[in-house]
C-alpha cells in the first residue's frame, strides 16, 4: 500500500512538471525548450524500465518459474521463426543511406513478430468468446 501511495504521488509530480513544461513549450516558439521535455520523456521511460523489471524479478522468484520460461521460450521461437522467415537484402533508403541486409532482416523479423502476436491474441480473444458463448 505504501509503494501504490508513492507511485502515485510521484506520478502526480511527473505529470505536473510535464504539463508545467509543455504550456511552456506552446507559449513561446522556442524550439531549444522540446530538449528538456525529452529529457523528461527519457527519465519517465528509465523509471518505467526500470520498476518493471524488479517486479518481473520479484514476481519471477516468488511465482511458478517453469510457467515463465515457458512463456519466455514461446516467445524466442516466435523471433526465431519470424527472423528465418525474412528476407534481407540491402536497399538504398530515400536520405541515400544503405539499409544493411541484417538491418532489413531484423525490421522483417520485428515486423512479423508483431502480426504473429497480434494473430495470437486475436485468435485468443476470438476463443474466449466463443467459449463464453457456449457456457
Amino acid at each position: 500500500m505504501v509503494l501504490h501511495k508513492i507511485l502515485k504521488i510521484l506520478t502526480l509530480i511527473i505529470g505536473v512538471v510535464a504539463l508545467v513544461m509543455g504550456i511552456w513549450l506552446f507559449a513561446s516558439d522556442n524550439q531549444s525548450l522540446v530538449q528538456p521535455l525529452m529529457m523528461l520523456a527519457y527519465a519517465v521511460v528509465a523509471i518505467v524500465l526500470v520498476l518493471v523489471a524488479a517486479f518481473v524479478v520479484k514476481d519471477l522468484f516468488s511465482g511458478n518459474v517453469k510457467n515463465t520460461l515457458i512463456s519466455v521460450g514461446a516467445f524466442v521461437l516466435i523471433v526465431a521463426i519470424a527472423y528465418f522467415i525474412s528476407d534481407g537484402t540491402a536497399t538504398e533508403m530515400k536520405n541515400g543511406e544503405m539499409l544493411t541486409a541484417n538491418e532489413s532482416q531484423w525490421i522483417g523479423a520485428g515486423l512479423r513478430t508483431f502480426y504473429i502476436l497480434a494473430a495470437i491474441a486475436v485468435g485468443a480473444m476470438i476463443f474466449s468468446g466463443i467459449k463464453k458463448l457456449i457456457k
